[in-house]
């Protein structure tokens, strides 16, 4: 590194951290660290579908390192944050101290459980690979259990699902587990009887998919009603407590499963002065996605508030859009500011949302339209195979896919449990 390299340290390797580094790649004026808990990348967006079994956690995950081949001045440092020191210029991890000249924090969110310490303790989040994975074991020994008993009130208490949460995780996972009970329970567990189990989905809102057009509210609600899932709006999850999931109606649904879908918190950031942590624990930013009162630290992505987009004055949606475009423009703003140029103002351009919802069913929200069925569905599946890491994931991951949907029939029920070290 010669004198005049400048070191970025990326803390978070998701959507906004990613695009940055990748943006970053091979410009020497800047010599680029990433951190991350975790040696790869993933896309949340599909971890429901590990979570029921339906594909590979390998094909939504790609190895950092693997990323960063032939990218000169990119490296990577394997470690959780522990704290930031602003005056020193330099950050404490798990496994060791870096010092920055410029710092960017791009970890995102954790799931918040509002305070339940009972529901923290017990429910099962969809935040991470090992969420999903932990959540397609816990599904698959449930079924194990069930066709076991003898005694109907335990089979019912292990064929209930209740999922907290009726946004785009909550909606996709209902919709998966319920074709899941149609398609593959019967063909696996002939023993399980039919109707010993339903799947609720709560929500403390008066719609499901909240922040999505009416039409997509309703074709959502419609298709799960349609097979079978139990919609519980205006109504929240209170305490989950011997295997009593407690609603805010005062009803209990007997369950060996509460999915939490609801509700995501900002990772901590150790360190950055009280005055800029706002709602949310998110971080305040400037136009520049530049943390309030500091000169070289910068904070993209879910982990941000920034309040000076005329479109959004009350901050951005938490969506994987967001983080995208402003890792990318951080990139760029970086690079003027080695060549002594203008920044540029950050402003989110919004392209739509779309959820899906079962098999061949989907709806797709655009700026200017609203689509739904099975060409939505198909746009649904190649929008979300397009920002897969690495070409050889992108075919696998295709065609398991369109294998799984045309045989309803997927071979990943693996029950994998790492031996715990005695």
């Amino acid at each position: 590194m010669n004198v005049s390299t400048q070191k970025i340290v990326i803390v978070g390797g998701g959507f906004a951290g990613l695009n940055l580094a990748k943006k970053m790649a091979n410009h020497d004026q800047y010599q680029v660290v990433m951190v991350d808990r975790n040696n790869y990348h993933f896309f949340p967006p599909l971890l429901y579908q590990v979570s029921t079994a339906f594909i590979e956690a390998s094909n939504i995950s790609y190895p950092f390192r693997r990323m960063f081949q032939g990218k000169r001045n990119l490296s990577f440092y394997m470690g959780a944050l522990i704290k930031i020191n602003t005056e020193s210029n330099t950050i404490e991890t798990e496994n060791g101290t870096l010092d920055y000249d410029y710092l960017v924090l791009a970890m995102g969110t954790e799931t918040n459980y509002f305070g339940l310490e009972n529901v923290k303790q017990k429910a099962l989040p969809m935040k991470t690979i090992d969420d999903a994975l932990h959540l397609r074991n816990h599904v698959l020994l449930r079924l194990e259990e069930n066709v076991r008993s003898t005694d109907v009130r335990e089979k019912e208490k292990l064929g209930n699902v209740v999922i907290a949460g009726g946004g785009p995780t909550g909606v996709e996972i209902a919709g998966m587990l319920a074709e899941m009970g149609s398609n593959i329970i019967k063909k696996d567990y002939p023993t399980v009887r039919s109707g010993t189990g339903r799947i609720h989905l709560v929500d403390a809102g008066d719609t499901l998919l909240g922040p999505m057009s009416q039409k997509s509210q309703e074709e959502a609600y419609k298709i799960l009603k349609k097979l079978g899932v139990n919609i519980h709006l205006n109504t929240m999850v209170k305490d989950y407590l011997n295997d009593q999931v407690m609603l805010s109606t005062g009803e209990h649904i007997n369950s060996a499963t509460l999915i939490w879908a609801t509700g995501v918190i900002a990772r901590e950031a150790p360190g950055l002065a009280a005055e800029v942590i706002t709602r949310g624990r998110r971080v305040a930013v400037d136009e520049y996605n530049k943390v309030k009162g500091t000169e070289n630290i910068f904070v993209i992505g879910d982990q941000c508030l920034q309040l000076t987009d005329a479109k959004f004055p009350d901050g951005h949606p938490q969506l994987a859009q967001v983080a995208i475009q402003q890792g990318k423009l951080l990139a760029d703003n970086l690079l003027n500011i080695a060549a002594g140029k203008p920044l540029k103002a950050f402003k989110y351009h919004d392209k739509g949302s779309m959820a899906i919802i079962a098999k061949y069913k989907a709806v797709v929200d655009l700026p200017k339209g609203f689509f739904k069925g099975f060409f939505a569905w198909i746009v649904w599946l190649f929008i979300h195979i397009i920002p897969i890491a690495g070409f050889r994931n992108k075919g696998k991951l295709a065609f398991n896919w369109f294998w799984s949907f045309i045989t309803n029939d997927p071979t990943l029920r693996l029950i994998i449990r790492p031996e715990k070290q005695k």
